[in-house]
This record gives structure tokens, C-alpha cells and sequence, in this order.
């Protein structure tokens, strides 16, 4: 017993005492530093806690992208004192992950457990994903025209007259596999049942899952112009008025035919079509008979557009002046 109270009073004798006391100072201090950390760690209660760690996407090269769709974070199992998880909670941890070297291609990036830096003391138990499978492409830009989808008729009488979109085209940047074979976009469906006026509404686009990843959910003003359908009818016995006559003048013949582009509706609604129409030959300072030019217009009816003239038979009239009759010279003398 003597001598191993003896060995150890040498050991320690070769350890503390052939040193400068400023050097045994500082071996008692790590000494307690070191007994304090394992308490700390080893002595405090141990809690199991499960974590969402985000993945941190670091050095994409600019002219890649990622595009595929992966889990932004990763499940983590992790034990540790009590103390220290609370603390860990508040911690902003990540999963970083450098892609300074990426290539156009997959890349498949494995989950360790020294790859999320938790701080000392912290045992990773398990990860999941176990890994990440990244797809890397080209980033290019494309112009994509936007094509409206339309279904049902304006209200009877009623025709779509244009459809125009504000914006007509986006620009959108993404991964080359996904805007090579993406030729345009779509809106979703525009009803026009019983549209008797012209309107502007607001239209969401039909997108894919690739392209709404891209710019979100997007919206487009469109203009649509609704019309009264015309149709092309041939009138006759349009009655020609004579004016600014001085004698008694008459037409000949009395009556034209006008061929007319006129409104559906105001069709359907007028019983006799030469009621829509006024025709005149001017008689002005006339002092023979002889023919001119018949003037016709449609009458403007409130809530139509206006009848347009396509042709005029005959496009001239005889005017012929009356001669008195003799008994009426008779009175007069």
C-alpha cells in the first residue's frame, strides 16, 4: 500500500510539481473545465426531440436551375441534454448545400449525419430523406403567346365580334426541358352564354404544374367585343320622295329596291322592312324632265347599329314634270 501511495505521489509529483506554478494553474483549470463539460453533457437528462431542418441551396452557377420538385427540408432525429435542445429550437439550422460545381444533369445528394452543423453535444440519431435527388438544367427564356378558350354564343341576334388579352404574351425563365416543349398557354374557359354586350373581365390561366411552379398563379384582362349579326336583305318598293320642287314633279318608276346589310334583330322586331328606309330625288331648279340620282338611308333605330346600303335599283330616276290639266286653266282665266 505504501508503495503505490508512493507511485502515485510521483506521478502526480511529475505532472503539477516540475512545471512553473503558471503552468499548474492552467493544467487545474482544464482539468475542471473538462470534469464541468462532461457533467454538462454526459450528467444532464438526454431528450429525444424530432426536427424539420430547411435545405439551404448555396452557389447555383446562373445560368442553372433546379427543376425538379424536391422536399425543401429534411426530417431529423436528434438527441441531446435538455438544456441544449431547448436552446436548439430557437437555433436557425440548416441543411446546406454547395452546388458551385453543378452540371446540367441528376444529382443525388446523400443525408449524413455530419452534414447539418449541430453544435457539440448534439447526436444525430436518424435523417429522412436519406437522400436528395436534384435535377439540374439549362436556365433559359421563352416567349409564350397566351390563347383564349372560349365556349357557348353571344345572346340571339348577337355575334362575337373580337377577343383580345392584356398581356397577349409572357416571358417566362425556367429549366429548357420544361419551355422547349411548351408551345403556349391557355386561359380557362370564357362562357359567352347570352353575352349581348361588349366587356372586359379578368381570366385566370389553365397552367401546368411545371409552369405554375414557375410564375404562379397568374391573371389576364380580356376585352371581348360582342356585335349584332347582320344580315344581307333585299328590299323593295321603297316609295322615292320628290324634293325642293318648284312645279309638280313626278318619279319614274315611283319606287327603288335596295339591297342593305340590317341588323337580325331589328328584322325580327319590323313588319314591313321598307319602313326602315327613306328614299329622295331632288327636284331642284328642274325645268325639263330628265333622270337623277336617288339618295336612300336607312332610318336609325335606338339600340341598333346603323343599316348599311350595298346597292340601289335603279340608281337613277326620271322626274317628270306634271302638265296642268285644261279645266283648271279655264277656272283661271
Amino acid at each position: 500500500m505504501e508503495k503505490l501511495v508512493q507511485k502515485n505521489k510521483t506521478f502526480l509529483d511529475r505532472c503539477f510539481c516540475r512545471v512553473s506554478p503558471k503552468e499548474c494553474a492552467l493544467k487545474i483549470l482544464s482539468l475542471f473545465f473538462a470534469i464541468f463539460l462532461w457533467y454538462f453533457v454526459v450528467g444532464e437528462d438526454q431528450v429525444d426531440i424530432t426536427l424539420n431542418v430547411p435545405i439551404e441551396v448555396l452557389n447555383l452557377p446562373a445560368d442553372l436551375v433546379i427543376s425538379n420538385h424536391f422536399k425543401k427540408d429534411i426530417e431529423v432525429s436528434v438527441r441531446g441534454p435538455r438544456s441544449m435542445i431547448q436552446e436548439l429550437r430557437l437555433q436557425n439550422i440548416t441543411r446546406p448545400i454547395n452546388l458551385s460545381n453543378a452540371k446540367p444533369g441528376t444529382m443525388v445528394i446523400k443525408n449524413e449525419a455530419d452534414a447539418i452543423p449541430f453544435p457539440i453535444g448534439i447526436n444525430v440519431l436518424r435523417l429522412q430523406p436519406a437522400n436528395i435527388t436534384l435535377l439540374i438544367d439549362t436556365l433559359v427564356q421563352k416567349d409564350l403567346p397566351i390563347h383564349p378558350v372560349i365556349e357557348g354564343e353571344p345572346a340571339a341576334g348577337y355575334e362575337l365580334g373580337s377577343i383580345k388579352l392584356r398581356p397577349e404574351k409572357l416571358t417566362v425563365s425556367g429549366p429548357k426541358n420544361i419551355l422547349e416543349s411548351q408551345l403556349a398557354l391557355k386561359t380557362y374557359v370564357i362562357n359567352l352564354d347570352g353575352l349581348d354586350h361588349s366587356t372586359t373581365l379578368q381570366v385566370q390561366l389553365n397552367l401546368s404544374p411545371e409552369i405554375l411552379r414557375l410564375i404562379g398563379e397568374t391573371v389576364v384582362s380580356v376585352d371581348i367585343s360582342v356585335k349584332e349579326r347582320m344580315l344581307t336583305k333585299t328590299v323593295r318598293g321603297i316609295p322615292v320622295n320628290v324634293r325642293a320642287a318648284d312645279t309638280p314633279v313626278t318619279a319614274v318608276p315611283g319606287t327603288v329596291t335596295v339591297e342593305a346589310e340590317i341588323p337580325e334583330n331589328l328584322i325580327r322586331d319590323t313588319p314591313e322592312l321598307a319602313m326602315l328606309f327613306r328614299a329622295s330625288a331632288s327636284a331642284k331648279d328642274i325645268k325639263n324632265s330628265r333622270q337623277v340620282n336617288v339618295a336612300v338611308a336607312g332610318v336609325n333605330v335606338p339600340n341598333h347599329v346603323p343599316i348599311k346600303i350595298v346597292s340601289v335599283k335603279p340608281e337613277k330616276v326620271s322626274l317628270r314634270i306634271l302638265k296642268r290639266s285644261k279645266k283648271k286653266k279655264s277656272k283661271k282665266q
